[in-house]
């Protein structure tokens, strides 16, 4: 894979998949059971007594089911696989899933809102007794369910999503029997559609953080807990490394992170040794082992900022390197054996270990 050299590159695989295992799927399965048959009594209930809290509980629990039944398809799709143009196969199924989650949850947390201010303007009569009780088997249904997602694998946005749903569904449970008292003590209609409220702000909470977290993965964001900057200086710090760029960190799926760079070497340097010391780096302090490192000799003879001439025997590369370039302290400019422009344009900047 290297270039210049016959010591090009190395591709390290040790993938961390997501949630693939059958225990994972038996967990969901079982919650979606609990869910549907619960939904389904609910619904008429809810009918019966005239609460909005109850019927978007029930509304609530679809897409609960639905969430699972994604997860659940996400993670049989994910496993497919690299074929033809998909070479990393269909890993990011499950953060489709996860966005479908989060939007849902927003859209259902619109609507509710709507509903509950018309409620808070003219409340209908509701039943307290018929609400409390149905709201008191939700909560229990909720935690089986809640507990049934809790042991699967929530590194997975995908399950992720799932959770979040039936999480929310049981704090709607719970505001909802908290209304009902309120209703059945004091006779304030009104409260159905203040528990309606406060559960709508959770869901919003939840449906952003999947958005926000599933989008960082489709942008090739780097993952929250790995900053580049200090990975890159951390890599041109090695022992016998001169310089790191084109340093690229992104995210296959939830839990598996590639990472690219290429790095140039001390010249004499052995390049395999220091690609090794790398990927360990990489493996054992920032938990990325699926790498792709291009490593190459950085010739004893250095061009200036604005020299024009070219070193015999540079390594031919990017014109235009992407990102911060990391130096070792012993490099003192930023142009070296490559064929960059006569001056930077700005895509990133250059990183010093030592001054």
């Amino acid at each position: 894979m290297g270039a210049g050299h016959g010591h090009g590159g190395s591709h390290g695989h040790d993938h961390a998949h997501g949630v693939t295992g059958d225990s994972d799927k038996r967990w969901l399965t079982i919650a979606l059971v609990l869910i549907v048959g619960f939904m389904s009594v609910e619904v008429v209930i809810g009918v019966v007594a005239e609460s909005l809290a109850l019927i978007s509980d029930a509304a609530h629990m679809l897409t609960d089911a639905v969430a699972i039944v994604l997860a659940l398809a996400a993670m049989r799709i994910a496993k497919r696989p690299p074929r033809g143009s998909y070479t990393y196969g269909l890993k990011r199924v499950e953060i489709l899933s996860a966005q479908v989650n989060g939007l849902s949850l927003i859209l259902l947390g619109g609507w509710l809102t709507v509903e509950a201010v018309e409620r808070l303007i003219d409340p209908p009569e509701v039943k307290g007794g018929l609400m409390l009780a149905t709201a008191l088997a939700g909560i229990a249904v909720n935690v089986a369910a809640t507990w049934c997602i809790s042991r699967a694998n929530r590194s997975s946005l995908n399950v992720e999503g799932a959770y979040q749903h039936i999480l929310n569904d049981l704090f709607a449970f719970i505001g909802t029997a908290v209304a009902a008292l309120v209703v059945l003590t004091t006779g304030f209609a009104r409260a159905d559609g203040i528990a309606t409220l406060v559960v709508v702000a959770l869901m919003f909470k939840a449906g952003y953080g999947l958005l926000r977290d599933s989008g960082r993965i489709f942008l090739e964001a780097a993952p929250a807990h790995v900053e580049p900057d200090r990975l890159g200086e951390r890599l041109a710090a090695e022992p016998g490394v001169r310089e790191i760029h084109d340093l690229h960190i992104w995210q296959i799926a939830s839990a598996e992170i590639a990472l690219s760079a290429h790095v140039l070497v001390e010249p004499g340097g052995d390049c395999h040794a220091v690609r090794r010391g790398l990927e360990e780096l990489l493996r054992r302090d920032f938990g990325i082992t699926h790498t792709t490192l291009q490593v190459d000799h950085r010739p004893e003879a250095l061009l200036q900022i604005g020299g024009r001439d070219r070193v015999p025997g540079a390594v031919a590369h990017r014109a235009d390197p992407r990102g911060p370039v990391h130096l070792d302290g012993s490099c003192n400019h930023v142009a070296g054996p490559l064929d960059h422009e006569d001056e930077p344009r700005g895509h990133g900047t250059v990183r010093a270990l030592r001054p």
